[in-house]
């Protein structure tokens, strides 16, 4: 975690991403001195000046993830200083936001697969739950089809099933991975192949029944704008902490709704939980094992998703998070 915090005289902001300590870098030494002294409700000038001086640098990366904190972080502190919840200065089009439980790791055995499966599902009320697949990069489908099948078997027949294989099959193979696995009615298929691979997104997504699902590495509209216009996806995933904060998010969403798609929030979920409650073409959150446990060691106000839906505070200003300075201080490398 970058964590990033914005002071308006006594009010704060943070925003976080999930990143090489090289975003810090990029946030002090060239980010810091294009937002010091601007006016901290204009969050979008901050964007802009900030996305145009680092044209040289390149945004992709590093840099998109540093921009991202830093938006994030203003967002937080605009809200704050009018004191309203951030969803309702956005205009919130819901009230909660639906979740799916994701982790399953490959690196999991058949009892640890269990167990956090049943705390979604079972003890959790989750109706979403999400596994990897694509062990080794597609070197282990007899695990992967087995892992399938377990997981169906935990979480019952009603709740809904999604894989991820993190762009680790061939096209050919991703197919034959999903006829095999058809009786147990996995319903979302994800990065089957590499994102970079529309045309191979493509070829799948016609082949399977499962929806195919990629974006979480995009970091600019024009990206988004490609993967929808080719028709590679079913629903598009934009990560905030990637793309370039809660403004860029935001935009996302628009240009998914204009080509008639729903757009998922992709990891980090008390980072994005405001900015899906303001947009009306969400499909949901990923509620991820990994980001939901370092952030609620690091942040009083963290959501509960049990019935799989998250409610952003409709009392708490901001992001409606306070961030625990002594427990984050043990953790601080930079």
């Amino acid at each position: 975690m970058v964590l990033v915090t914005v002071r308006s005289g006594e009010t704060t902001g943070i925003g976080w991403t999930y990143g090489p300590r090289a975003c810090a870098t990029v946030v002090s030494d060239q980010l810091a001195p294009l937002v010091v002294g601007r006016e901290a409700m204009d969050v979008g000038g901050c964007l802009d000046a900030m996305v145009k001086a680092v044209r040289n640098a390149g945004r992709v990366g590093v840099v998109g993830y540093a921009i991202s904190a830093v938006d994030v972080a203003l967002w937080d502190l605009k809200a704050r200083l009018l004191e309203q919840p951030l969803h309702r200065l956005l205009g919130a089009v819901r009230d909660q936001v639906p979740v799916y439980g994701s982790g399953g790791f490959t690196s999991y055995d058949e009892a640890q697969l269990r167990d956090q499966l049943t705390h979604w599902a079972v003890e959790q009320q989750i109706p979403r739950v999400k596994i990897k697949i694509g062990e080794s990069w597609g070197a282990d489908t007899a695990r992967d089809l087995d892992r399938i099948g377990q997981a169906r078997g935990v979480i019952g027949e009603t709740a809904e099933l999604f894989v991820d294989a993190n762009g680790g099959y061939g096209r050919k193979q991703a197919i034959r991975v999903m006829a095999a696995a058809a009786e147990h009615g996995v319903a979302w298929f994800e990065e089957p192949v590499s994102s970079d691979d529309l045309a191979g997104l493509r070829e799948i997504r016609d082949a399977v029944s499962p929806d195919v699902t990629a974006g979480e590495y995009g970091q600019d509209l024009y990206y988004f704008r490609r993967m929808c216009a080719s028709g590679a996806v079913d629903c598009l995933q934009a990560d905030a902490s990637r793309c370039g904060g809660v403004s860029e998010w935001l935009r996302v969403a628009a240009v998914a709704a204009s080509f008639g798609l729903e757009v998922s929030g992709h990891c980090a979920p008390h980072l994005h939980v405001h900015a899906a409650a303001a947009v009306p073409n969400l499909r949901h959150l990923e509620w991820f094992h990994d980001h939901v446990r370092i952030e609620s060691m690091f942040f009083d106000g963290t959501l509960d998703p049990t019935g799989g839906s998250i409610r952003p505070d409709p009392d708490a200003p901001g992001n409606g998070l306070t961030l625990r300075s002594s427990d984050v201080a043990a953790y601080r490398v930079g």
